[in-house]
């Protein structure tokens, strides 16, 4: 078949005349060229490539042809008539033509003739500004909003392990014909294992979309919920641990469960001043930078419960067993 344009734009072979309207204002607005500057090869390519499948399947006669013959079929059809269509017979309207129906004069702010460059037949200079002289230069009028932020509250389970989140938004659209409507999506979040408090994911375009504006990007930051047990020190994780008299002379030993849910014991065989802290090396936070993994350091901090009695019989024995 060639070229699938149901998948060019996203849509299911059942597509309504709503649903090819809402697909090709989604993707053109998107890879427009001139939205696209550091990227303009490809952007062209796919706008170029938008359009045609717009330009098929929004036509009756040519997607009852391309739906029974494909790409091909097209190719030989002969051109309506009164149309300049090519010599196979395919006549594919400007891309800037079928953007300019959607958006009037350009949403990019390029004059009153409703387009900003226009496809070249020789194909050397894809895109030509208004004024003929294939320079490209555009006087970008529309603005983007700065982007919209919204707190991710993640448990440091979550932070160590990774984990995916699924969030559903709502936001205000512009349909097919240019009106407001309230959409609803569902986001994918794969939050990985490591990442810090202030990490930003963001997603290009989601925010509320307004006439004579593009769409406002909407950004997650990463927040840290409390956890009962462990906080978190950049990559290293901190504990407290209280100990009896007994045991920070006697020696002792620290259980607990790491955030992987793995059981881990500590012995510990110094003796434990107010204070003291033990290190248990690669037993924090994952490091990822590049190809390099690593973890952080757990440090376990002691607080000594001292005893508030002691009999006679017990400071002296006390006294003897510390040499005093």
């Amino acid at each position: 078949m060639g070229v699938d344009y149901y998948d060019v734009l996203n849509v299911e072979r059942s597509a309504t005349e709503d649903d090819l309207k809402k697909a090709y204002r989604r993707l053109a607005m998107k890879w427009h060229p001139d939205k696209n500057p550091n990227n303009k090869i490809e952007a062209e390519a796919k706008f170029k490539q938008i359009s045609e499948a717009y330009d098929v399947l929004s036509d009756p006669q040519k997607r009852q042809i391309y739906d029974q013959d494909g790409e091909e079929g097209l190719k030989d059809a002969p051109p309506p008539p009164g149309s300049t269509g090519s010599q196979n017979g395919f006549n594919s309207r400007n891309a800037e033509d079928i953007f300019a129906e959607f958006f009037g004069s350009s949403p990019f702010g390029f004059g009153s003739a409703g387009r900003s460059m226009r496809f070249s037949s020789d194909g050397d200079n894809m895109f030509r500004n208004s004024s003929g002289d294939g320079s490209g230069s555009v006087n970008m009028a529309m603005k983007k909003p700065p982007p919209v932020e919204s707190k991710l509250p993640c448990t440091l389970e979550e932070l160590y392990s990774g984990s995916t989140r699924k969030m559903k938004i709502s936001r205000q659209v512009l349909d097919a014909n240019g009106r407001l409507v309230t959409e609803t999506e569902i986001l994918t979040i794969d939050i990985k294992p490591g990442w810090k408090k202030g990490t930003k994911i963001t997603f290009q375009d989601k925010g509320n979309e307004l006439p004579n504006q593009l769409p406002a990007d909407l950004v997650f930051v990463i927040d840290e919920k409390p956890h009962a047990t462990f906080k978190r020190d950049g990559n290293d994780l901190i504990m407290s641990h209280r100990v009896t008299l007994a045991e920070a002379i006697g020696g002792t030993t620290v259980d607990l469960t790491t955030l992987d849910n793995r059981s881990l014991s500590v012995p510990v065989s110094d003796i434990v001043s107010p204070g003291y802290e033990l290190v248990v090396s690669r037993e924090g936070m994952p490091i990822t930078k590049g190809t390099t993994t690593g973890r952080g350091d757990l440090k376990i901090r002691f607080e000594v419960k001292f005893p508030t009695k002691l009999t006679g019989e017990q400071r002296a024995r006390l006294k003897r067993a510390l040499g005093g």
